[in-house]
């Protein structure tokens, strides 16, 4: 994640056609859905498709956060073993 993400507050609009806040979207992604999901329960990507690109680009960096995170785990329990 770049800087400018790292800082952007998870109010931030990331859709205007629906409203749907940068917040809203990584906690649907974290409850484990994907983007058409998020798509159909938030009406993101369902407008004029100008987010299309940067909820695209938020959802491959939070999966790479959280495949980084939960390697992190797993090293951390295979060491106590």
């Amino acid at each position: 994640m770049n800087s400018d993400e790292a800082t952007t507050p998870a109010d931030a609009v990331m859709c205007h056609c629906s409203g749907t806040k940068r917040g809203n979207i990584q906690s649907l992604f974290e409850q484990g859905l994907d983007v058409d999901a998020i798509s159909r329960w938030t009406g993101a990507l369902s407008g004029c498709g100008g987010c299309e690109w940067d909820i695209a680009e938020f959802l491959k960096e939070l999966a790479e956060q959280q495949s980084s995170t939960s390697g992190l785990s797993r090293a951390q329990v295979d060491s106590t073993k």
